[in-house]
């Protein structure tokens, strides 16, 4: 029997991405995954291995476990907030209309707007000077005085930072539950609807059942990027420490503080959290389906 012959092209066709992922991705990752056992502080040298030491001065610092709390807060509302509003706009979008296209391509915009740029515009929003909701908000004349929304409360900090986060990353969870959303055939509604049901038992019985997949995925893209949540905080908040999330904590640790070691520590347990607590939610939520 003749030998085939090894196709050596789709290797090379993707060897670039293999490259850059291993690069960009893997390489540090391993690095932050052993440098996160030294004490790496660039002011006090030399670097040396130090265990635990890092997990455990994480742990007893008081400004990591209030940015703990606040990104649980942020977690909560931007999750939640995401994933109803995108369940909403799926069922909306499920049926043709005229200018559904231009909907679903204008809808998009947010999610691929940068972070920093999203910071920037709703600044123009919040602003506690010349804001567009203090201005509404008085012309209307429920308001006697511009109020600062910013940096002050910290539920109201954290809930208007995560209103700008739930713009950006509502409209992926949109379109991930209306791609499962087309593929329910629509003789079950029929069928339904022969049977008497209406709309809300619909939707109730067919719908929210047949998109346990979409909301799976849709909940754990939201977690991942409400866990990780920066540029928003960082450009509206700055560097009060109010609404100061994991992420900004970990940038403080490092950057401000210069110690990398703590850093690196914090940021593997970010991304252990991260792993953990999506497996849970998918483990939950996910439920194959068979038409």
């Amino acid at each position: 029997m003749k030998k085939k012959k090894l196709d050596l092209l789709p290797y090379a066709l993707i060897s670039p991405l293999i490259i850059f992922i291993i690069c960009l991705a893997l390489t540090p990752a391993v690095y932050t995954t052993i440098a996160a056992f030294f004490k790496v502080q660039p002011l006090n040298p030399p670097t040396r291995f130090s265990g635990l030491d890092n997990f455990r001065d994480i742990i007893h610092n008081s400004a990591v476990i209030s940015s703990l709390g606040n990104t649980f807060l942020y977690i909560l509302i931007g999750v939640t907030l995401s994933t109803v509003l995108g369940i909403y706009i799926a069922v909306v979008m499920q049926r043709s209309f005229k200018g559904r296209s231009i909907l679903i391509a204008i809808l998009i915009l947010p999610w691929a707007l940068p972070g920093v740029v999203e910071g920037i515009l709703w600044t123009g929003i919040w602003d506690a000077n010349t804001g567009v909701l203090n201005s509404v908000l008085k012309s209307l004349h429920l308001i006697t005085h511009y109020q600062v929304f910013l940096g002050q409360n910290r539920l109201l900090t954290i809930l208007a930072i995560e209103i700008v986060q739930v713009w950006q990353i509502t409209p992926l969870s949109a379109i991930l539950i209306l791609a499962v959303l087309q593929n329910i055939p629509d003789d079950l509604y029929e069928a339904a609807t022969i049977d008497g049901s209406n709309a809300r038992k619909s939707f109730r019985h067919i719908t929210l059942p047949l998109i346990r997949p979409g909301i799976a995925i849709a909940v754990v893209q939201a977690i991942i990027a409400t866990l990780n949540v920066f540029d928003q905080p960082y450009i509206l908040n700055g560097a009060a420490s109010t609404a100061n999330s994991l992420a900004m904590e970990t940038y403080a640790v490092s950057f401000q503080n210069l110690n990398f070691g703590q850093g690196y520590a914090l940021s593997l347990l970010i991304t252990i959290f991260t792993l953990l607590i999506s497996v849970v939610v998918a483990k939950f939520i996910y439920k194959k389906v068979e038409y």
